[in-house]
């Protein structure tokens, strides 16, 4: 294989790698929040908005992130925000009261929030648009492997050297992950693309330079001006639109699943905290492994007789997932625990042909911004208000009331997806255009 071959595979190693040190990161919380909440007596509300407020500030972000990959260099801006979150991840070391750990989580936010919005635009620029759905299947493996792997860390270490040990071993790595990105090659923006969009202009001005400080608040009213317009834009595009509001009405689910799942299996059905770990955290490595892999390849696969498959599998297997998650969460028998895992594999299954339906509905030379939108949009609607709303609902009744959210969320996403069928983008496959269904 010649040496140009490899430069592909190794950029999505690489950014994979560090998209697995991001999930981790951020799921060690949920496997020692009760530990925290002990330490810090709060209610499981306010250990729900550690979480929301986290995303909060992770979703604000993203808007100005995207733009600026747009125009500059992407690997510098990965690079840069990598370090930032590494370093702010260390300093849970100095973090003893509740708000010093607010804190610390909203800025870790922010430093993710330059991965997320850019990292899947890099690597979709290295493949064709139709192998994009099994190759975004490689890079999100990154989700269900880094959350297992702070479930895991957490349930493991926290209980015999303190809840703040394990988010010491999940940022140790991003250092190096982070300068390693400096080595890529930068592929070209929309080098595989079969269509362009018409080009809406760039956010900041080509001249800009920096300058007085009035000079500066313009530049910023100005950026936030063309934004708006742009997000205008984006929100009159069904495809988009569609694939957007299904994906963060999954957001919802999985991310209170997420956070109060270990919990939930701890406090109402008797699990220690790291036996609860242990077992939530297998089940999310080997299903995401499988989902990731099988929702990008039958996306993929269908792509060729149906314009609409990533919608359509998404779609499906969201509405799957409604009574498995019934069982799952309402049953407390032998059934309870291979229910959490087929409902974990069909609600995984829709992560790599989702964000493939979303790339596809842009041009490449807006995609890094259509993808901060689209963040925005999903964790504003998704898993910022989740958490929060779903510790609520536990604090007056239980935690496994509080799951009846996330089962609703499952049917509107799965609606939402249905109907945006019709509006999916033709991609070429093999030089050859689709059938019009």
């Amino acid at each position: 294989m010649a040496k140009r071959d490899l430069q592909p595979w190794t950029a999505v190693m690489v950014l994979t790698s560090l998209n697995l040190l991001n999930y981790a990161d951020r799921n060690v919380l949920f496997a020692v929040q009760p530990l925290v909440q002990a330490e810090f007596h709060v209610s499981k509300e306010k250990i729900g908005l550690l979480t929301s407020a986290f995303l909060g500030f992770y979703m604000i972000a993203a808007p100005f992130v995207g733009p600026l990959a747009d125009r500059y260099s992407r690997k510098v801006i990965i690079t840069l925000g990598a370090i930032f979150w590494s370093g702010l991840t260390l300093l849970t070391a100095v973090t003893h009261t509740y708000t010093e750990l607010l804190v610390r989580h909203t800025l870790v936010g922010v430093g993710e929030a330059t991965f997320v919005t850019i990292a899947p635009t890099f690597v979709a620029d290295l493949f064709h648009e139709n192998v994009r759905g099994r190759i975004l299947g490689v890079f999100y493996l990154a989700i269900p492997v880094g959350s297992a792997a702070g479930y895991l860390l957490g349930g493991y270490l926290a209980p015999h050297h303190g809840w703040r040990f394990p988010f010491y071993i999940a940022a140790a790595p991003g250092f190096l992950l982070a300068i390693s990105v400096m080595f890529l090659k930068e592929p070209a923006r929309g080098q595989f693309d079969s269509s362009h969009d018409a080009d809406l202009g760039d956010l900041l001005p080509a001249d800009f330079k920096g300058g007085t400080l009035q000079e500066g608040l313009l530049i910023v009213w100005l950026y936030l001006g063309r934004l708006v317009r742009l997000g205008g834009t984006l929100l009159k595009n069904p495809a988009f639109l569609t694939a957007t509001l299904g994906m963060a009405f999954m957001t919802y689910c999985l991310g209170g699943i997420q956070v109060w799942m270990p919990q939930f299996l701890n406090t109402e059905r008797g699990y220690t905290l790291e036996a609860a770990n242990f077992k939530f955290g297998i089940i999310i490595v080997i299903d995401g492994i499988l989902a990731a892999l099988a929702g990008g390849w039958l996306g993929d696969y269908l792509l060729p007789k149906m314009k609409s498959s990533y919608y359509f599998v998404s779609a499906v297997s969201m509405a799957l997932g409604i009574p498995v998650m019934v069982v799952a969460l309402f049953s407390k028998g032998k059934m309870m625990i291979p229910a959490i895992g087929v409902a974990a594999f069909f609600l995984l299954l829709n992560t790599a042909p989702l964000n493939a339906a979303v790339i596809n509905s842009v041009g490449a030379h807006v995609r890094a911004t259509a993808l901060a939108i689209n963040i925005f949009i999903i964790h504003i609607l998704g898993d910022v208000p989740s958490p929060a709303m779903m510790g609520w609902v536990a604090d007056r009744h239980s935690l496994q009331t509080s799951f009846v959210l996330p089962i609703i969320a499952m049917g509107v996403s799965s609606a939402i997806l249905f109907y945006g069928m019709k509006f999916a983008p033709a991609v070429a496959v093999d030089g050859k255009s689709q059938p019009l269904h």
